[in-house]
């Protein structure tokens, strides 16, 4: 599933007349570059939930045959939040472990590892697997301890959940299906009970929430000298 529906505030005003995945980097929009890099990782069914501007993401992206994967949509009448959105498109996405990408994110990291982690979630019996990476400059506190390969919602050093996730529908249970909600608390239960994994990127990873950060990913992409 890829996270599309956010109103894009701190992109404004490039989105107020375009939603935020459609923006583009590297000469395409940054929910092609997701789509292009889980398809290149095996998956081939990819849900996308959206809210603001949302016809327009069906309009670009179709039925994604174009891509060489099959897309189905999730539209939300308001903003559901990140559980809330998982919640409401668990019908799309069944009843076994399934992988997470925050539309609004950019990053390196192999995807088919997580594909890999997916499969194994459910026996290890695990609610969630994610993926950390080193604190960026705009979020110095973190969000979570890893050690040994498992989260907490204390200790020191903290990493910064980098919006790539795998997660059991299980995790979801407790929301009713069109309601606001959060994905931080379900999370900091979960690891409260040891039922979440984690695993470090240090590879490129950049939250492209600013214009300035899309333009610091646009150069990147194009390989433009800095």
């Amino acid at each position: 599933m890829i996270l599309a529906a956010g109103r894009g505030e701190r992109m404004r005003p490039l989105t107020d007349s375009c939603p935020k995945p459609l923006l583009q980097a590297g000469g395409k929009p940054l929910i092609v570059w997701h789509i292009e890099r889980l398809r290149d990782a095996g998956f081939s069914d990819i849900a996308i939930n959206h809210a603001h501007l949302g016809t327009m993401i069906e309009a670009a992206l179709g039925d994604g045959g174009a891509f060489g994967v099959r897309i189905r949509y999730s539209p939300e009448a308001e903003a559901l939040e990140t559980a809330g959105g998982i919640r409401q498109a668990l019908p799309l996405l069944g009843d076994v472990p399934f992988l997470v990408v925050n539309g609004d994110v950019f990053c390196d990291a192999a995807l088919a590892p997580l594909r890999d982690r997916a499969a194994t979630l459910s026996a290890d019996g695990d609610l969630a697997h994610l993926l950390m990476v080193p604190n960026p400059e705009h979020h110095p506190a973190g969000d979570f301890h890893l050690a040994d390969g498992r989260l907490h919602r204390d200790g020191e050093p903290r990493l910064t959940f980098s919006g790539i996730g795998v997660y059991h529908p299980a995790l979801f249970a407790a929301i009713t299906p069109g309601n606001r909600a959060a994905l931080g608390p379900l999370l900091r239960d979960a690891m409260d009970a040891g039922r979440v994994s984690g695993a470090l990127h240090t590879g490129y990873w950049l939250d492209v929430g600013t214009p300035a950060r899309l333009a610091e990913l646009d150069v990147r992409l194009r390989g433009i000298p800095t």
